[in-house]
């Protein structure tokens, strides 16, 4: 897109040159010197070779070329005092260039933005006054605005234009990371997450050593299942806030069922890691305690004052006082990895269950 301004500029230079030979070729009879307005326009025809030719590639907008582009229309617009008839130029008769002068003006504001075209219009308008040889009057001064708005509105539009361009640029390459790390949690998911499931499971039920290494396997099960949940999902863009089922949804398996809104739920990056992994924690704590058999359901809320979480299943449940007697004893894995968790953001969680009919965990975060 930006390339595309450069092109504008370069058609209007051209278009603008072909105006100006007319004029010149017919007032030809009216100058004082017609020779030197044909000198004149061999000038502005050779600049503007150079400059589209120069222009059209990024090494050639160099800083030098395009403060010369100003000095040359600047200078064009002086040599009609010494072209044209005092009389013509008394009576407000055009410049040598016309509007092929404004070219530079555009070039100025494409290169550096709205400040840039505002610069260039000052020499420009300058050297019309020099050219008339008086004090700025209404039409001058309507003139300094003309040029001042050509060069201002022209570098803003092409500031916008640049932003709207890296914006896109920018909002393409996350959709293509974020459809990437999708694929490959798609991967793990569907064969290094069913092994590590299966190898602890498997541990645990042949009891052992087996059941050791079935532990570490739960363990790493539910590490590599949480940097695949989190490194899938980033906050977005305008709001910075981030949409939690792209937290929880990759969780499910053949056992444990997800079940969201239709539309997002949007919380503080802080807060969803910390949900998302707390939700993590509980059904980690599910594959691992609630029993070979037990099947989990996971239920996302968003009542628009908290978001709400329901982990259950319908595995073996335990007595009341368990949770305190598992902190006492150093094992912190519910009153760290899910109530201090979730503390910390300003969010709650409680676990009831019974002996046999399975556990419920409800994990709420406020919204701020």
């Amino acid at each position: 897109m930006y390339s595309q301004m450069w092109r504008a500029v370069a058609v209007y230079r051209i278009v603008t040159l072909c105006y100006a030979a007319v004029l010149i070729i017919s007032n030809d009879g009216h100058y004082a010197h017609p020779a030197a307005g044909y000198l004149a326009l061999a000038v502005m025809t050779a600049w503007t070779a150079i400059t589209v030719i120069a222009y059209s590639r990024p090494a050639g907008r160099t800083p030098w070329l395009i403060v010369a582009d100003v000095v040359v229309a600047t200078g064009l617009i002086i040599s009609t005092r010494w072209i044209d008839t005092a009389s013509d130029i008394a009576h407000g008769g055009p410049t040598i260039p016309v509007i092929w002068a404004a070219s530079a003006i555009l070039a100025c504001a494409v290169a550096g933005g709205p400040w840039a075209g505002v610069a260039a219009a000052i020499p420009i308008w300058i050297g019309d006054l020099i050219e008339r040889q008086t004090r700025p009057t209404q039409s001058t001064v309507d003139g300094l605005v003309l040029l001042l708005v050509v060069g201002g509105v022209g570098g803003y539009v092409v500031r916008l234009v640049q932003r709207a361009e890296a914006a896109v640029d920018s909002a393409a390459r996350r959709e293509a990371a974020l459809a990437e790390r999708e694929r490959i949690a798609r991967g793990i998911h569907d064969s290094v997450l069913q092994v590590l499931a299966l190898v602890s499971s498997r541990g645990r039920a042949l009891g052992g050593e087996a059941a050791e290494l079935g532990a570490l396997a739960a363990e790493q099960e539910a590490a590599l299942r949480s940097l695949v949940s989190g490194d899938s999902v980033e906050p977005d863009a305008q709001t910075g806030l981030m949409d939690l089922r792209g937290l929880i949804e990759p969780l499910a398996d053949a056992k444990i069922t997800v079940s969201c809104p239709a539309t997002a739920v949007l919380l503080a990056p802080p807060a969803a890691r910390a949900l998302g992994g707390a939700v993590a924690a509980a059904i980690d704590n599910v594959r691992k305690h609630a029993g070979d058999s037990a099947r989990g359901w996971v239920l996302l809320e968003d009542d628009g004052t908290a978001v709400r979480v329901s982990v259950r299943d319908d595995g073996a449940g335990f007595g009341p006082g368990r949770l305190a007697v598992a902190a006492a004893a150093g094992r912190l894995g519910v009153s760290h990895s899910i109530v201090g968790r979730l503390r910390e953001v300003g969010g709650s969680a409680a676990v009831t269950a019974r002996p046999g009919q399975g556990t419920e965990g409800d994990l709420r975060v406020p919204h701020r």
